[in-house]
């Protein structure tokens, strides 16, 4: 599957849609068995306060899947994405009721770069707060 995107019709701050993308205890689970990564912060709600934490929190590569969803869904193409990166400022708080946490994931195209590349700058919020800094990726499109 190639990138359904044309370079040409791309210009710098186009805007990508918009996403959310919910976060419950039981994701957390599926996320950790997935990945091999159990550590309690995870899921165990106990033990995440007592090393300081408001509540369990979500994986930061968890976090990173999710936002460059935002991407991958514009581009039509996971394999189009030829590098990604971000820092992670502040965790995602995932409390165990009905509603869980929330990742909300903005996008913008911030540079046109040579062979036909674009590096697209992400912003994920959740609880009012930016979760991954530095979140860039670099795209290759059609």
């Amino acid at each position: 599957m190639a990138a359904q995107i044309q370079y040409a019709d791309v210009e710098v701050g186009t805007e990508l849609p918009a996403a959310s993308f919910p976060v419950t205890r039981a994701t957390l689970v599926q996320y950790a068995g997935a990945s091999g990564d159990f550590n309690p912060i995870h899921w165990n709600e106990k033990f995440a306060k007592k090393v300081g934490l408001p509540d369990v929190i979500a994986h930061g590569m968890f976090t990173m899947a999710e936002a460059i969803r935002v991407v991958t869904d514009w581009v039509g193409d996971p394999g189009a994405v030829v590098e990604y990166g971000v820092r992670f400022t502040r965790p995602v708080v995932v409390p165990n009721d009905d509603q869980g946490g929330l990742i909300e994931v903005t996008a913008k195209v911030a540079a046109k770069l040579d062979d036909n590349r674009v590096r697209v700058d992400l912003t994920a919020m959740s609880a009012g707060q930016k979760v991954l800094g530095m979140s860039r990726a670099v795209v290759e499109l059609a």
